[in-house]
């Protein structure tokens, strides 16, 4: 039995995705794990007084199982942590505030490293030591995929043995609606007739929405886009631009961040998922969009082929008349449709947030020499 503390810190996010996601159920899973360990859970100062907003855990606790506490994580404050645990697992891709006895980071890309287009300089500066040191310190360095582990060997100088690739998971739905009712709310969204792109995602240039919507104008006015993600990123002014001057105001819906629930009504309402990244050292929305049932159409780079596998059709993301050739496909060819359903539905089966934790409390062994 050994104590591990957890970068708990993005668990309480009020607009939970990506990193926030990843840490909150990699910890619930962790709860269902039999394993004695003591999960220390760590906040930031900044993040501790809204540890209330993540509590689930508890009620997942097992007999014999682990256990749980909540800490504070702040420099210079907390100097004691490291006695206390022999184990901190970073969940951000950067390095705790203390030197802790042995050191492990999950890191979910390195485009602050690799991808001049995609941030501020000041940026790319700040998270790209951050992400160097996480992994220099670390004695093991948990990826996504296999992509971001061959980044890390190329750019970072990361051993192929300190690199254990775990997937995520993705949760499924408890049910999924009929062919009716998926059309009623098609119609409620984007109004009757139309076919409904979902893309999820920050709206900014990483995230490829500008192509998408040149891939928009080459298709018919029965398509419209919907674009549901938390906030505006790098680059966003260009995509509000290009909607104005275009005219497109009338076929791009963006709604912001939306909640849990209403993402999931969103994926049972959408003709296709539209997922067309520039780069991804995972990209869960294709897991969650094939968990609901609707075809994906996404790009042929990064880690994308690798989490869609067969059940996706991929475009060349920089070319927008391939986009949309694919878009087409997806929603007129029904044999096709009907067989990337199928696909992508047992493929989203195959990602589960147990597996994942699972496979990090072996990795929590072998690090600490218990394997």
């Amino acid at each position: 039995m050994a104590t591990i503390a957890l970068d708990a810190t993005y668990t309480v996010d009020p607009e939970p995705s990506g990193i926030a996601v990843y840490s909150r159920r990699l910890i619930e899973s962790l709860a269902e794990v039999a394993t004695p360990h003591h999960f220390m859970l760590s906040y930031r100062l900044s993040r501790i007084r809204q540890r209330r907003r993540f509590l689930r855990p508890s009620s997942k606790l097992q007999a014999g199982g682990p256990t749980f506490s909540v800490h504070l994580c702040q420099q210079p404050l907390t100097f004691w942590l490291p006695w206390q645990a022999e184990l901190f697992h970073s969940l951000a891709q950067r390095p705790p505030a203390f030197r802790f006895r042995k050191e492990i980071v999950t890191v979910f890309d390195i485009f602050p490293i690799t991808g001049e287009n995609y941030s501020t300089p000041e940026f790319r500066r700040k998270f790209s030591l951050l992400l160097r040191e996480a992994v220099m310190r670390a004695a093991c360095v948990i990826t996504l995929s296999e992509y971001t582990a061959r980044q890390l060997a190329q750019h970072c100088n990361v051993a192929a043995e300190r690199i254990k690739v775990i997937p995520a998971g993705v949760d499924l739905p408890p049910e999924t609606l009929s062919r009716d009712e998926r059309l009623r709310r098609r119609e409620h969204v984007v109004g009757k007739g139309h076919a409904m792109l979902l893309s999820v995602g920050v709206i900014q240039t990483r995230k490829n929405t500008l192509n998408a919507l040149r891939a928009l104008l080459l298709l018919p006015e029965k398509y419209k886009l919907v674009l549901a993600g938390g906030g505006d990123g790098y680059g966003h002014e260009a995509v509000y631009e290009f909607i104005r001057s275009a005219r497109l105001e009338s076929r791009v819906i963006p709604l912001g961040y939306v909640s849990e629930e209403c993402l999931s009504v969103l994926y049972e309402a959408a003709t296709v998922f539209l997922f067309p990244s520039f780069e991804e050292g995972f990209g869960i929305p294709v897991l969650e969009a094939m968990a609901h049932g609707v075809p994906v159409v996404t790009s042929n780079t990064s880690s994308l082929p690798e989490v869609g596998g067969t059940a996706a059709l991929y475009v060349n993301p920089h070319d927008p008349s391939d986009i949309a050739e694919k878009i087409v496909r997806a929603t007129e060819d029904n044999d096709l449709r009907s067989k990337m359903i199928t696909e992508g539905s047992a493929r989203a089966r195959e990602f589960t947030w147990g597996r994942a934790a699972e496979q990090t409390c072996r990795v929590y062994n072998e690090v600490l020499g218990e394997a």
